[in-house]
């Protein structure tokens, strides 16, 4: 267990960096779209370096620790739920960021950075986390250095198949998004950490469940297995189709490409019985009637 100890540490080691990050570029960026970008950066690092640690864990672990996938799931859930307390609206994802710019809350050069500062901050994340692995503090890094070079895809079933696990992912992932955006974080936080949590149990058998591009990139891009096309359709396209499913299916519509709702029917919120408006429509005879006998008793000249 002192592997698993080591791994706790730098898990709050790497939160603690990349809050402190945060800290500094609201005390020295604007709050604009440096700010943003900053903040993109911090999250994406600290979502990559968690994730690839958890990954090594969940892969190693089972036989090289002696913890089972109920102690990672555990991490995993822990670890999501801290990502989205303290992301301070950083998404560090890119179907996220799309998915805004979809909704028209942010513009198309926005969204550009955002992609940037994400692939920049999965970039360094990744490269820490391999400098990290080579001091070989524990015994899953050691085993870790010597597998690692020559990993596997975590591509386990067939194209079309893994194209529409990847999707699905995405597609349940926004489904949630979408609906507790609004939330207090309260709520919010717990519910996408527990979506995270269920998904990466059902479908991590069968593509890793990363419905992350930039995570999936920087986690089984440069393994064998599998052509760089192929994890272009599984990871880049199958969570980008599934965002436009839930987006399509939550709005109606898509409201940067067309703004008639395809799905729901326009109606108005406030609606008026009919009985109301009929016993409206009666008190009004009455007072017309009185309204033309006092003009016909009136003197004329």
């Amino acid at each position: 267990m002192d592997g698993l100890n080591v791994s706790i540490a730098f898990f709050f080691l790497v939160a603690g960096v990349c809050q402190v990050l945060r800290w500094l570029s609201k005390r020295l960026l604007s709050p604009g779209t440096r700010g943003c970008l900053a903040r993109e950066f911090a999250g994406s690092l600290q979502l990559c370096m968690s994730c690839l640690e958890l990954r090594m864990l969940m892969e190693i672990g089972p036989w090289g620790g002696g913890f089972g996938l109920d102690v990672v799931l555990t991490l995993l859930f822990l670890l999501s739920a801290v990502h989205g307390a303290s992301c301070d609206g950083a998404s560090a994802n890119p179907t996220v960021s799309l998915q805004e710019f979809l909704l028209l809350e942010s513009s198309l050069a926005a969204t550009a950075a955002k992609l940037l500062a994400q692939g920049a901050g999965t970039g360094t994340g990744w490269a820490v986390t391999w400098h990290y692995w080579s001091w070989e503090l524990t015994q899953l890094h050691f085993i870790q250095n010597l597998i690692g070079p020559e990993c596997s895809s975590s591509i386990r079933a067939s194209l079309p198949h893994a194209a529409f696990v990847e999707g699905s992912c995405s597609f349940l992932f926004h489904l949630v998004l979408l609906r507790v955006r609004q939330s207090h974080p309260l709520y919010r936080v717990p519910a996408l950490a527990a979506t995270v949590t269920f998904l990466t149990y059902a479908a991590g058998p069968f593509t890793g469940a990363f419905f992350n591009p930039a995570l999936a990139t920087a986690s089984t891009f440069h393994c064998s297995g599998n052509s760089f096309w192929d994890y272009i359709q599984v990871y880049w396209l199958g969570p980008l189709a599934g965002m436009l499913a839930a987006l399509l299916l939550f709005q109606g519509n898509i409201p940067r490409l067309f703004q008639k709702n395809l799905l729901y029917s326009q109606k108005s919120k406030y609606k008026v019985p009919k009985a109301k408006v009929a016993a409206q429509v009666e008190g009004d005879k009455p007072q017309r009637k009185r309204k033309g006998g006092k003009s016909n008793s009136e003197p004329r000249a």
